[in-house]
């Protein structure tokens, strides 16, 4: 299933698979017109004859000029595609390239011109009127062919501003931030107790856990960890009645024949439970954001840097990932994240490695608060950032986390910020944050008394 799920994803990122599919469509449907056409014998089409009334030699001349127009048009559409990689990789961050290739509007255009060419084509070929030769022309797939040309005028168009839309900085982060938005919402169900953290019994249970044999499961291949199928680990580790520990969790770098897993065992694992193992895993040449919220959030982050960097000194677009960072977190305030413990039949069994908020906090502000030395914009924007996610959850460990952003925030503002009004502005804002994570703390500490 997981191999299924990796090959889906990369067909979806590919620029060949939905023109290919509508290559077939469109010779498909150029079949079907001209066995309809011969079928008819134009008895019905002849009431029209200024939309089909059309001799073998001219319609000859419009497909042969809609080819060879769909065929120009389709290297334009090319160039521009390529131009705009080009550009959004040296711009933002070459990790952003996947989101363009897997835009549907991209991969529609390249099919449209591709099948008009493959559909002028087929019909080009079964028109007749020769010398000696009964005269042939299928009427209505020549209509059809014009269609179709008009329709590519249309998304040439669109295509266009398609374009010039899609490698505006705006809408790039954007587009990275739904993507984000949409995997957290498919992985983590809304939260309904915010009120206390992880069962500390679990520490109880696994003190014997080191005085077990741990034998390694080697990985198969070298790559980033895709996705996990967790419940067949859960009946593999249930199956042979044992503990399995990940060693790598999703969006990690394995090295082929290191450890994958390793299960508590009193002997070493067959090569069956092995290959089961590692079908649990898709490993690829990329992260993805399917199962990787945090490889969605890394994208964001790069642009910022990039956006920081003495090079290029672009604070709006910095500014701009900060917010949509602020929203991801937001959403992710109020998430439950996995287990790391799972149980079945009343015993431990996968001892995973998951995702936590906090992590997940300090990759999206850790790497831009280090570049944002002496910027006083990204500063604030940073501590809006702080306040906005602290009004959404009372939890803890959470609480605790914002509270360490905001002071590694002043520590780097009292030492870098020179400009009296510079500092007076983000004291202000550093004490408004504090105010509402103390406030946040107060509710925690009420919910848990009642």
């Amino acid at each position: 299933m997981n191999r299924l799920i990796q090959l889906w994803g990369n067909l979806r990122s590919s620029f060949w698979f939905l023109p290919s599919l509508m290559v077939a469509g469109s010779i498909v449907f150029a079949v079907a017109l001209i066995e309809t056409d011969s079928a008819t014998s134009d008895r019905w089409l002849s009431q029209w004859p200024r939309l089909f009334g059309v001799g073998a030699e001219g319609a000859r001349q419009m497909l042969s000029t809609l080819a060879g127009s769909m065929m120009t048009v389709m290297g334009i559409t090319f160039s521009m595609t390529l131009l705009a990689l080009t550009l959004a990789s040296s711009q933002y961050t070459s990790r952003i390239l996947r989101n363009f290739m897997r835009s549907r509007i991209t991969q529609f255009t390249l099919g449209v011109f591709a099948g008009t060419f493959t559909y002028c084509l087929i019909v080009l070929r079964t028109i007749r009127g020769s010398a000696g030769v009964e005269e042939f022309v299928p009427s209505l797939a020549v209509f059809f062919a014009f269609v179709l040309s008009l329709v590519g005028v249309g998304v040439l168009i669109y295509f266009i501003h398609h374009i010039a839309l899609s490698i505006q900085a705006s809408s790039i982060i954007a587009s990275v931030a739904e993507e984000t938005n949409s995997s957290i919402d498919r992985l983590l169900p809304k939260e309904t107790d915010q009120g206390s953290d992880e069962d500390e019994g679990q520490d109880r249970e696994l003190q014997s856990l080191d005085e077990r044999s741990w034998y390694p499961v080697p990985a198969a291949v070298s790559g980033y960890i895709q996705n996990i199928n967790n419940a067949a680990l859960m009946n593999l580790a249930g199956d042979n009645r044992t503990i399995l520990r990940m060693e790598h969790g999703i969006g990690a770098f394995v090295v082929q024949d290191t450890a994958l897993v390793s299960l508590a065992l009193t002997y070493p694992p067959d090569q069956q439970t092995i290959d089961a193992i590692n079908a649990a895993y898709s490993i690829g040449r990329h992260r993805t954001v399917d199962q990787d919220p945090a490889f969605g959030i890394r994208q964001i982050v790069d642009v910022a840097i990039k956006a920081l960097s003495p090079g290029v000194n672009d604070t709006s677009t910095a500014v701009i990932c900060v917010d949509y960072l602020t929203s991801i977190l937001a959403r992710l305030a109020g998430r439950q994240f996995p287990c790391v413990h799972y149980h079945q039949g009343g015993g431990l069994r996968v001892i995973a490695i998951v995702p936590s908020f906090e992590g997940l906090l300090v990759q999206a502000f850790d790497q831009i608060r280090c570049s944002a030395e002496e910027n006083v914009a990204v500063l604030a924007r940073l501590l809006g950032a702080l306040h906005t996610i602290g009004s959404l959850t009372v939890r803890p460990g959470y609480l605790r986390a914002l509270d360490e952003q905001l002071q590694y925030i002043t520590e780097l503002a009292d030492r870098t910020i020179k400009a009296s009004h510079d500092r007076t502005r983000l004291e202000r804002r550093i004490s408004e944050v504090r105010e509402i994570l103390d406030a946040q703390s107060v509710l925690c500490a009420e919910e848990k008394k009642a």
